[in-house]
């Protein structure tokens, strides 16, 4: 169909920039917890691509802000940016526990649940490269919600296994609260998916 006003389409670099910036930080954070070496420099490495992801971000609202014409709504272009943004927090925020409750041993559903955030990165990355033309978009987010609900029966398997084996009650809440955030960043990744749902299901 012809387009009488013309749309700008800078957002989707900008959201693609976003979601392998994401990409980029969920391997990190799956590299560091299968592998535990070089703990302190590791989650600095993180911190710079969290950091990364906040500019990216702002730069969409700076953008927003200043456009007439944009792609599709506003507001889901606020709350897309915002929600990427979010599972990198996250993941930010996963990293940071470990140095700062100084876990020596996360447990080993900390790496399984870091997969998880990984793979629902890449679904994430590809959903959004397909924005712009919506084909097969819907796909890569039903993957992700599948990812969630499988995170979710890994960090209740594992906060119970804690409950029933961990007899230091310090490391008990060190280990749970890191769970707790690794399932959390999978809850906010379904959130992005929700949001690209969203704004497909409008444009149909």
């Amino acid at each position: 169909m012809l387009r009488i006003i013309p749309r700008e389409t800078e957002f989707f670099d900008m959201f693609n920039e976003m979601a392998q910036n994401l990409t980029v930080g969920a391997t990190q954070l799956r590299d560091l917890l299968e592998n535990y070496t070089d703990v302190a420099a590791n989650v600095q490495r993180i911190k710079g691509t969290e950091h990364r992801g906040d500019e990216i971000a702002h730069a969409v609202f700076v953008k927003l802000n200043s456009s007439f014409i944009t792609p599709f709504d506003r507001e889901d272009i606020h709350t897309l940016a915002s929600s990427l943004d979010d599972v990198l927090d996250f993941i930010n925020a996963a990293a940071d526990r470990l140095i700062t409750y100084k876990i020596n041993f996360p447990p080993e559903a900390a790496a399984e649940l870091a997969m998880i955030i990984l793979q629902q990165s890449e679904e994430l990355a590809k959903a959004v490269g397909l924005l712009e033309k919506g084909d097969e978009l819907l796909k890569h987010c039903v993957e992700v919600n599948r990812l969630e609900n499988e995170a979710d029966r890994i960090s209740t398997t594992a906060i119970g296994r804690l409950f029933e084996t961990e007899t230091n009650p310090i490391h008990l809440i060190k280990h749970k609260e890191l769970l707790e955030i690794l399932e959390m960043a999978t809850d906010k990744a379904e959130d992005v998916a929700n949001v690209l749902e969203t704004v497909v299901l409008k444009s149909a």
